[in-house]
C-alpha cells in the first residue's frame, strides 16, 4: 500500500492518551510530502486514501477515524467512536465526540460540540457555542449557532 503519512516520534498526551504528531509521505491535494500534520492515537484515525487530513492544532483519537477528503484543523478535537467524512470540515475548537457522524460538505466549528450519536450532514453549518446531542440531525443547508440541543 502507497502511505500517505506516518506517525512521528513526537507526541502530546491528551485525556490519558498518547498522540503522535503525522508527517506527510507525499503530496495529495494540499499536503506535499514532509507537512506536518496535526496529532492521532493510531493508525485508524485516519485514512490512508483519499485527501483526508489533520492539521497542526487538531487532535483525533480513541476510535475516531477521518476518511475521504475531510478535514480536521484549527484546535479541533475528534475522539470517541465519531466519524468525519465526505467533504466535511472540523475546525476551531471544535469537538466531535461520543458516535457523533459529521459528512458531506458539511461544517462544525466555533466552540461547537456534537455528540451522542448526533449527525451533521449535507451542507449544513453548526458554530458558535453549540450543542448538538443525542439522536439530532442536522441536515440540509441548515445553519446553527449558539444552540443547546440534548434530545434523545
Amino acid at each position: 500500500m502507497d502511505i500517505k503519512y506516518e506517525m512521528t516520534d513526537e507526541t502530546i498526551e491528551i485525556d490519558g492518551h498518547t498522540l503522535h504528531r503525522i508527517r506527510a509521505t507525499k503530496h495529495f491535494g494540499d499536503i506535499r510530502a514532509g507537512d506536518l500534520g496535526g496529532f492521532i492515537e493510531k493508525e485508524n484515525n485516519l485514512s490512508q486514501d483519499g485527501d483526508c487530513w489533520v492539521f497542526p492544532g487538531a487532535f483525533v483519537y480513541e476510535n475516531a477515524c477521518v476518511v475521504h477528503s475531510a478535514l480536521v484543523f484549527g484546535n479541533a478535537r475528534v475522539h470517541g467512536m465519531s466519524r468525519i467524512s465526505g467533504e466535511a470540515w472540523v475546525y476551531g475548537g471544535a469537538e466531535i465526540y461520543d458516535k457523533a457522524w459529521i459528512t458531506g460538505r458539511s461544517q462544525v466549528h466555533g466552540r461547537a460540540e456534537i455528540f451522542g450519536s448526533a449527525q451533521v450532514c449535507d451542507e449544513a453549518v453548526v458554530s458558535g457555542d453549540a450543542a448538538i446531542g443525542g439522536r439530532v440531525i442536522v441536515s440540509g443547508s441548515t445553519r446553527l449557532a449558539d444552540l443547546r440541543s440534548h434530545q434523545r
